[in-house]
């Protein structure tokens, strides 16, 4: 009798085998594992209300030093680069041409002088005469119209010489205002023009104190303007490369009408700058502050997700689930927000993770600086 094969009982002797006790049969599925994800406190704090606007650094005052007369320079007493105080002697001409032309105007004052003290004096003898009549009264006029001819002349003369005082004192070129010299674009030998509108010697600007000039939108005017006149209203200026930065600011100047191409406003705050740190010409990021949020609860932008029903938060509660709680944003100041509704000061809140989230969901729950210090990716890492 032919014996049948057993391999069609293999199958289910295997079945049998794995429902016995004490087999490696796979284990029931559990709770789920808890989502990892990135959060942060809440914080109440101060926040300054700030307008943030993009300045250049401008001299209060700026000069081009030109000559008054023509001539040749002889001296330059200055370097390019120095401080300069008002007053002080820049450059000096020379001066041997005008110190001959006050010569002549000094000779020819005292020699019309001369005429009018003999003019003077014929008119006082022959006064008498004519009071005797032995002289006619037709020469007793021309005496007397010399006399006054030549006294209009002296103060002719007297001003001839003046301006020629004032033209030798204009050989001495001096600074008008206090401030740092520039290039020096004319030297000794030089010849120079009166006023000349293409060429000047040096340009002076004036370094302390000094202006930031920015532009700020329209819809910001009012509040800026309600702040200075309430005193709260201060201005701060840093530059990101050289890590230079001015808190001491104060709003001078505004502009007397608003750009209608660009809808901005031109503001001028001055700085002391006694340092020089602040130059001409320099851009820099203004921070015009126009108030502070006292008490206010600050979370970081992140954490705050806008859908069709309005602002939202993850909020991490006592036994490491989340809830998704609705809150009002005030504002926004760099990379946070104030809030206005929704949330206190010590509230744990999701910042990074929230697409893999669900209310009730149990979160593993790690700050953004545990988790560089760690090395590890952050929840939003694949």
């Amino acid at each position: 009798m032919m014996k049948r094969p057993l391999l069609p009982l293999l199958p289910a002797l295997l079945v049998l085998a794995a429902c016995k006790p004490g087999s490696n049969a796979p284990a029931a599925t559990g709770a789920p594992p808890a989502v990892p994800v990135q959060v942060a406190v809440t914080q109440q704090l101060d926040v300054p209300r700030l307008i943030e606007s993009v300045g250049s650094i401008q001299a209060l005052r700026t000069v081009a030093v030109k000559s008054q007369i023509d001539g040749m320079i002889a001296t330059i007493h200055f370097k390019e680069g120095d401080e300069v105080k008002a007053g002080d002697l820049l450059v000096t001409l020379d001066r041997r041409p005008l110190e001959n032309s006050l010569r002549i105007a000094r000779a020819d004052l005292a020699n019309v002088r001369a005429e009018f003290t003999k003019a003077s004096a014929d008119v006082e003898r022959y006064q008498q005469l004519t009071q005797q009549d032995a002289i006619s009264k037709e020469q007793f006029a021309q005496l007397a119209t010399k006399s006054e001819t030549t006294k209009a002349l002296v103060q002719a003369k007297e001003a001839a010489v003046a301006n020629a005082e004032l033209l030798l004192g204009y050989t001495e070129i001096r600074a008008p205002i206090a401030g740092r010299t520039g290039q020096l674009i004319l030297h000794e030998g030089a010849l120079v023009k009166a006023n000349d509108v293409n060429q000047s010697i040096v340009t002076l600007n004036q370094l302390a104190p000094i202006a930031a000039a920015f532009a700020v939108p329209e819809v910001t005017l009012a509040a800026i303007r309600a702040a200075l006149v309430s005193g709260n209203a201060t201005v701060a200026v840093s530059d990101r490369t050289s890590g230079v930065a001015r808190t001491d600011g104060k709003l001078s100047f505004f502009d007397n009408a608003v750009d209608p191409t660009t809808g901005t406003i031109v503001l001028k705050a001055l700085f002391d700058n006694a340092d020089h740190t602040l130059w001409p010409g320099q851009f820099v990021q203004v921070q015009t502050r126009i108030g502070v949020d006292r008490g206010a609860i600050v979370v970081p932008a992140s954490a705050v997700q806008v859908g069709q029903s309005g602002s939202t938060v993850y909020v991490v509660q006592a036994d490491e689930r989340v809830e998704l709680r609705p809150v009002k944003v005030m504002r926004a100041s760099g990379d946070q927000l104030l809030i206005a509704e929704g949330l206190r000061a010590g509230e744990t809140v999701v910042t990074d993770g929230q697409l893999r989230l669900v209310p009730g969901v149990k979160v593993q729950a790690r700050t953004l600086a545990a988790a560089v210090a760690s090395g590890k990716p952050t929840a939003a890492s694949p």
